[in-house]
């Protein structure tokens, strides 16, 4: 069988999840934490394929699978990835075994973690290849589960306030996205994301209404101010590796949907609501980054930078440019490989400190010089150091912002100087000084597992930071070609009258 006959997609996105069920069925810890690392490396390897046999310079859908699922309700089971999503797909693979291989010390009801990990995998991967609205829906909907189960369960003291939290905010919009794909099913006889590119154009006033419920459910799990709240308590109670998952790749669904759904499918409403959207990146990008000078906790402070480093997504987004966009869709993969790698060095040192307050270390350079090095790449990384993958989403965001208006090219600007900030500040208290707490002079060094994490991330990092064309040569063509689709389509949206059948 050739690669283009087989049904890579579907393999990569339910194998995690046929892993899940067959690891209920294994006895022994040792047997169901191998098994899950063997699941979630072969699908990382498998996904590496996807990158492989890409074909540069095409910006439409790749390795298409379509066949009707539910004729009588006009579902149809259609996978594709195209340059917007296939690094978002292969983030979530890349971080699977990574996530395992943290958690190889879980030892509270270790099967029903590691049945959620995988379960959660698959899930996000099939939100990223869905063509259709119903099956991304239930994609969207599966991730939701074994996060709120990882926090609730996993996480921290608070640990069921921030898991209903979660919940509750994301089925809230959830629930307004639902009734809108029905609408459109209504509308325009579809529920497939491709079929409603060629059914014409919606008038502007309901394009406004049915990007307000998109937009809305996408915003939540970004999160977008002032939709955020949820997103610090979630991440400071769920368990490091649900940390890591939830910032790495679970807020990318939010970013991805505006970019796949809201831009393509209501260009109208987009270009007019492009001025309310950059305004809240902007806030999001400077209320994150002053929260986070506030904090005292490690972990809490990490997430305010994600609302911060997301903010920046965002605009580069609603720049509605290539290079904005272009930046953006990198910035995703970046920010999964930063923010992920430090909420692993956060876990790191709290599992051997059991504290994450920034005055209970100091001076660790001297007593873990291994994870230091590891702390300052990664740190840099997310500040946005040239020759690092923070630097190359970040500049090509600035650029589409300053194209697009130039007050929000420099308030962003003015929250990279305040990331490298509180950044740089953090590093400074637990690395730097004199290491004066008892407790930090006993403190181990990295061992051989957590360096195989720490290193694979470091390699990414300085991939795209050094060679960035390789990921650019296959976003660009997709992304050229939806800014060109939502120009075209914008303007003559507000006079066309609606398409039925």
């Amino acid at each position: 069988m050739s690669l283009n006959a087989m049904p890579l997609l579907s393999i990569i996105a339910f194998l995690p999840i046929i892993g899940s069920v067959i690891l209920l069925l294994l006895p022994g810890e040792r047997a169901q934490k191998w098994w899950s690392l063997l699941i979630t490396t072969i699908t990382f390897l498998l996904s590496l394929l996807l990158f492989v046999y890409w074909h540069n310079g095409e910006a439409g859908f790749q390795f298409v699978e379509r066949f009707a699922w539910i004729p009588q309700l006009g579902i149809d089971y259609h996978l594709g990835v195209d340059g917007i999503s296939l690094f978002l797909v292969l983030l979530t693979t890349f971080l699977g075994p990574l996530t395992i291989l943290f958690s190889w010390d879980i030892e509270d009801r270790l099967k029903t973690y590691l049945f959620l990990m995988l379960l959660q995998e698959g899930g996000v991967i099939g939100v990223f290849v869905s063509l259709d609205l119903v099956l991304f829906y239930l994609f969207w909907e599966l991730t939701l589960i074994p996060m709120y189960f990882l926090i609730g369960v996993w996480g921290g003291p608070n640990r069921v306030y921030a898991a209903v939290k979660f919940f509750i905010y994301t089925m809230a919009g959830s629930t307004l996205m639902l009734v809108a794909i029905l609408a459109l099913r209504y509308f325009y006889g579809s529920f497939d994301f491709v079929d409603l590119l060629q059914k014409g154009t919606l008038p502007a006033t309901a394009q406004m209404l049915f990007f307000a419920a998109f937009a809305l459910a996408f915003a939540i799990k970004v999160p977008l101010f002032p939709f955020h709240t949820w997103l610090p308590d979630a991440h400071v109670q769920a368990p490091t590796a649900g940390s890591v998952i939830l910032a790495g790749v679970l807020l990318k669904m939010g970013t991805y949907g505006l970019v796949r759904f809201c831009l393509p499918l209501f260009p109208a409403a987009t270009v007019r609501m492009v001025p309310l959207l950059m305004i809240l990146a902007i806030i999001g990008i400077l209320y994150g980054a002053l929260v986070a000078l506030r904090q005292q906790d490690l972990k809490s402070l990490v997430a305010y930078s994600s609302i911060a480093h997301l903010g920046f997504v965002v605009l580069g987004i609603f720049a509605l440019n290539p290079e904005g966009i272009s930046g953006a869709v990198l910035q995703m993969f970046n920010h999964g490989v930063s923010t992920g790698g430090l909420f692993f060095l956060v876990g790191m040192i709290y599992h051997r400190r059991h504290s994450r307050m920034l005055d209970d270390f100091g001076g660790l350079w001297a007593q873990l010089p291994v994870f230091g090095a590891f702390f300052l790449v990664i740190m840099l990384s997310s500040v946005g150091l040239p020759g690092l993958n923070g630097f190359v989403g970040e500049f090509n965001i600035l650029v589409g912002a300053f194209q697009a208006s130039r007050i929000a090219a420099v308030f962003a600007t003015v929250g990279i100087i305040l990331a490298a900030w509180y950044l740089l500040y953090a590093f400074r208290r637990v690395m730097h000084g004199p290491l004066d707490k008892p407790e930090n002079k006993v403190l181990p060094d990295l061992n051989a597992r957590e360096i195989i994490i720490l290193a694979s991330l470091v390699v990414v990092i300085l991939l795209v930071g050094l060679f960035p064309n390789i990921f650019f040569d296959k976003i660009n063509p997709s992304v050229l070609n939806l800014v060109h689709f939502v120009k075209i389509h914008a303007a003559p949206a507000l006079v066309t009258p609606l398409s039925t059948q």
